[in-house]
């Protein structure tokens, strides 16, 4: 009779693709913790210039999704064109915030200085991760906390893409609430304001609820890794990457 405490054994293929897998996970451990290391230095300012080359090195491909906080990265394609879109005919004193989008974020980073108007972009993640990436730029967010918006942001923020985690009302909801802390007062007198949100389609008149003043554009947002659920973009100005969908 064969017993039942025999060990598992695995075939040659299986050892190796499970040797090259460990291999490859140690590789992205250390860049990270490399990353880590060299934003710990963008105080200094003698290696101002440095610094900015390290920062710009940073892609999103260096943090690996986590599925359970629903994390999934735009294309490269998707996040440059949010990004120009949130910069274009910005100036020096435009803020200009990023919450629940990092791959946004990491695409406006990569961006050559001259196509970056404004130091005051401003990335909020509940993944702290990100600090890497957005160094004293980076605030912790929970959009379960809404009115928990960083001090220096408060109704200071000209310009918003917002991307809730989940594509259910209650994460919609609170989100729209924390934007509406983060936003300048007024904002839709002011000519620097610029509102965009990227989110499910079945969404639509969630969106339509919390965001009036936003309306369906002709842009499909698209995602690394060929996420199911259609994504639409939801904006408050048309631009030269999108119109406004004629119903």
């Amino acid at each position: 009779m064969e017993s039942d405490d025999e060990p598992i054994t695995l075939s040659a293929h299986a050892l190796a693709a499970l040797s090259e897998f460990k291999q490859e996970e140690k590789q992205r451990i250390d860049r990270f913790e490399s990353l880590k290391k060299a934003s710990e230095d963008r105080f200094d300012e003698q290696q101002g210039q440095k610094a900015h080359q390290q920062a710009i090195a940073i892609s999103i491909d260096d943090f690996q999704e986590d599925w359970q906080l629903s994390q999934f990265w735009y294309s490269d394609e998707t996040a440059e064109i949010l990004g120009k879109a949130l910069l274009e005919g910005a100036d020096a004193n435009t803020v200009v915030v990023i919450a629940s989008a990092p791959s946004v974020y990491a695409a406006i980073k990569r961006f050559p200085p001259e196509e970056i108007p404004t130091k005051h972009i401003y990335v909020l993640e509940y993944d702290k991760r990100f600090a890497v990436l957005g160094g004293d730029n980076f605030s912790f967010y929970d959009y379960n906390e809404p009115n928990n918006i960083p001090i220096h942001l408060k109704n200071k923020c000209h310009r918003l893409l917002i991307d809730p985690p989940f594509l259910e009302e209650e994460c919609q909801t609170k989100s729209a609430q924390a934007a509406r802390n983060l936003l300048i007062k007024d904002c839709k007198e002011n000519p620097q304001f610029r509102l965009i949100s990227s989110t499910g389609e079945r969404m639509r008149d969630v969106v339509k609820k919390n965001y009036p003043e936003t309306k369906l554009t002709t842009f499909y947002p698209e995602h690394k890794n060929g996420l199911s659920n259609e994504f639409r973009c939801y904006a408050s100005f048309e631009s030269p990457y999108w119109k406004f969908e004629q119903n």
